[in-house]
């Protein structure tokens, strides 16, 4: 990136980007475009954010590599606990007493951890409760991101990556040392797990219906406007009383005639309401 990036520039970016992914940038922003976008405009040969963009109208391809770069990939296993800690003692019970297989979805996935560990935690109900829960649970995990998606599908992590949150014990259960010192998680933890590429400004129709939703940590970079929109398709993608489940620092906001609040000491979780209203 040669040329200095303008206020005018960098205000048109904000758009295009929140356009496009949903993604909101606030102001002063300037330097972490400027940052995560340098490498891949020195190899483009593209010298200034107007040419850029102009170039992004004229290649879908080129639009997906800027939105990739722009996605925040922040992630670890078992981020937060009280949320494994709900799916495990309430949530998963719940599913099993229904005798039908399990069906969950694991919005803004990332790399991979957040459904690769709740197929962690189902193979340890499995283990403690035999025959509880019928064969055939299914997890899907969407991302926007192309790259953080192959490197889901991969389930093969760095020593760094692997540190962060996960303990020694399913480290030894579910997963294979390489040679070079990488992790590769076993085939009875991924195999359950399915990666497809999602933008939540789109439809869900395609997706299914779920009786788990993991939606965390993501809805915090959306406008309220967006944010609601998402909140209210998730509920219609939700079994009747399914769950949603929202990051720690995310709530729903008037949307009580969607979801009910089902307190956890400690923890939250939302369980879907029938709604009769418009949509």
């Amino acid at each position: 990136m040669t040329k200095e990036m303008t206020a005018d520039e960098y205000n048109r970016f904000r758009v295009m980007l929140e356009k496009n992914s949903g993604i909101m940038l606030g102001q002063g922003k300037e330097y972490l475009v400027t940052s995560r976008l340098r490498r891949l405009m020195e190899r483009e040969s593209i010298n200034s954010i107007t040419e850029l963009m102009s170039a992004m109208e004229r290649s879908r391809s080129l639009q997906e590599t800027v939105i990739d770069a722009m996605t925040t990939n922040e992630t670890l296993w078992f981020r937060d606990e009280h949320p494994y800690r709900i799916f495990r003692e309430k949530l998963l019970p719940e599913i099993a007493a229904q005798r039908r297989p399990l069906k969950i979805w694991s919005a803004a996935c990332s790399t991979g951890q957040e459904p690769y560990s709740l197929s962690m935690e189902i193979e340890e109900y499995k283990k403690r409760n035999p025959g509880q829960l019928m064969a055939g649970e299914r997890i899907l995990a969407t991302d926007i991101s192309p790259s953080s998606l192959a490197a889901a599908k991969e389930g093969v992590y760095q020593q760094l990556a692997i540190r962060r949150g996960m303990n020694d014990i399913h480290l030894k259960n579910y997963f294979d040392e390489d040679s070079d010192g990488r992790w590769r998680i076993r085939q009875n933890v991924r195999g359950r797990v399915e990666f497809r590429i999602q933008n939540l400004q789109q439809s869900f129709a395609m997706l299914g219906k779920f009786d788990i939703i993991f939606c965390r940590n993501v809805l915090i970079y959306f406008s309220a406007e967006l944010k609601t929109d998402i909140l209210r398709r998730m509920h219609a993608s939700l079994n009747p009383g399914g769950y949603l489940m929202l990051g720690a620092s995310e709530a729903l906001n008037n949307l009580s005639d969607y979801y009910e609040m089902v307190q956890c000491h400690p923890g939250i979780v939302y369980r879907a309401k029938p709604f009769s209203g418009q949509r």
